[in-house]
């Protein structure tokens, strides 16, 4: 890698970083965090980016989900027992119903860290800097809590340590076994119409393993019935936490970011000139990049050649972000200038960053008619260009909250009040990301039919 080092990117220009005001302490929590043990491993990033070729190739779906941001407030083994719940009941719908497997990234044990559209915050004329995520400073709007503070970097790592620690047990432990498929049900979705028709498809799925372990398939041989992986992801927004957390991998001599599986740059810090892409052309992790209304054609494929010179399958991840009304409009022509150019991608929608408005009571929220707008959009458009719709990138959470509009419960805006506990943007409850992956099963259904005809 020509030029290159974990170290490269203070050469270049940054957005969206922090300003410390005591620059040896960042410098003590940046060697104190380079000691510490890695959080993942090379062997399942490598793993990860196999299964990720499979869904370039057409013959996988990428569900990606969780929180916004994460939180310290809000850490606790519960949320995070929820969180899996919901992500094995969309999986398992969407590879049921949708005919189709799927590999799973998470938005969480490092989703700390935020872009904001200004630095700054104003209330009630008293202006202070911007919350920019747990990672870096406090929520609570004083003076004291927004001074970016190097050790919350530290609090971050062990955080999320402990979350990677219970998700491998439950994907280990009897939580992903299929045969426990009804218990993934959430309480606060019991008695509720939707909660039927997936009690519908897990009573299906129960006579299936009934079926193959009398035919001699069971756990004992077969491994996958009672055993998943959930891999890990967030954005790659602060560089100095990165760094220190990258590593060469002893069995390949490779550079990996040890702090996640998969790692995106956002659309505030894509440019090829800049420090976000400078890291990451280097660390062999799978990436992804965000392409709003903005992104032109040209602009995408100099990202991809510079991260990715090599064409590999599984390593670029394409996650389209143009907003239900310019979907159909504006991503046409970035699919065509890719599939033209021959480079290996996959493509995913978050449905979530271009539909967000504020409500007359002044509450940031997301109509779940325009998130599924921009979800039948996008397949539309695969459908039209004869490829394939790779994934879904979504903001959700396992808990009862009100944060989203709409879905089959008829969330109002005076209903946003109720619930209302992101600590940035507003995500999709538990009963409508269940809702959506329903509704995304019967595209996927399609596209993989459509998929193995053209094979024929």
């Amino acid at each position: 890698m020509n030029n290159w080092s974990k170290e490269s990117w203070r050469d270049f220009p940054i957005k969206q970083q922090p300003t410390y005001t005591n620059i040896d302490e960042l410098k003590s929590v940046e060697q104190e965090l380079s000691k510490y043990p890695p959080l993942v491993f090379a062997g399942e990033v490598r793993r990860l980016k196999k299964e990720l070729a499979k869904v370039a190739r057409g013959e996988a779906f990428l569900l990606q989900g969780g929180d916004c941001a994460e939180s310290f407030s809000e850490f606790n083994a519960d949320n995070i027992k929820n969180k899996f719940k919901v992500m094995m009941q969309m999986a398992v719908v969407l590879t049921f119903a949708g005919g189709c497997p799927v590999v799973k990234v998470g938005r969480l044990a490092g989703q700390f860290a935020k872009p904001r559209s200004s630095d700054f915050e104003e209330k009630n004329g008293v202006k202070l800097p911007s919350y920019r995520g747990d990672i870096i400073n406090g929520i609570e709007f004083d003076e004291k809590a927004r001074v970016p503070d190097p050790k919350r970097m530290i609090k971050a790592y062990n955080q999320s340590s402990a979350t990677l620690n219970l998700l491998r047990a439950f994907a280990r432990g009897g939580m992903a076994d299929l045969r426990q498929v009804h218990k993934w049900n959430l309480e606060f979705l019991k008695n509720d119409a939707l909660s039927e028709k997936y009690k519908q498809l897990a009573d299906k799925i129960t006579e299936t393993l009934n079926f193959m372990e009398a035919c001699g398939i069971n756990p004992s041989n077969t491994p996958s019935i009672n055993e998943t992986v959930l891999y890990t992801s967030h954005e790659a927004l602060l560089l100095n936490y990165e760094e220190a957390l990258t590593r060469v991998d002893s069995l390949s001599g490779e550079w990996y970011n040890c702090s996640a599986h998969m790692l995106w740059i956002g659309d505030r810090t894509r440019d090829p000139n800049e420090a976000h892409v400078e890291f990451l052309r280097g660390v062999k992790n799978p990436v992804g990049i965000k392409a709003g209304p903005t992104m032109t054609p040209d602009s995408l494929l100099e990202l991809i050649e510079k991260l990715n010179p090599q064409n590999e399958e599984g390593r670029l991840n394409v996650i389209v972000r143009m907003g239900a009304d310019k979907i159909e409009s504006e991503f046409p022509k970035l699919l065509k200038a890719v599939k033209e150019s021959g480079k290996n991608v996959i493509w995913s929608i978050d449905p979530m960053h271009g539909n967000t408005i504020k409500t007359s009571n002044n509450y940031k929220t997301r109509e779940f008619k325009e998130i599924l707008r921009e979800v039948k959009g996008f397949f539309n458009v695969h459908k039209a260009e004869g490829t394939f719709p790779g994934g879904v990138h979504l903001e959700m959470t396992g808990q009862d909250v009100t944060e989203c509009t709409g879905g089959h419960k008829d969330i109002t805006e005076k209903d946003l009040e109720e619930r209302y506990h992101t600590h940035c943007d507003p995500r999709l409850n538990a009963d409508q990301a269940l809702e959506l992956a329903f509704l995304i099963a019967h595209e996927l259904k399609e596209a993989m039919d459509r998929k193995k005809s053209s094979e024929v």
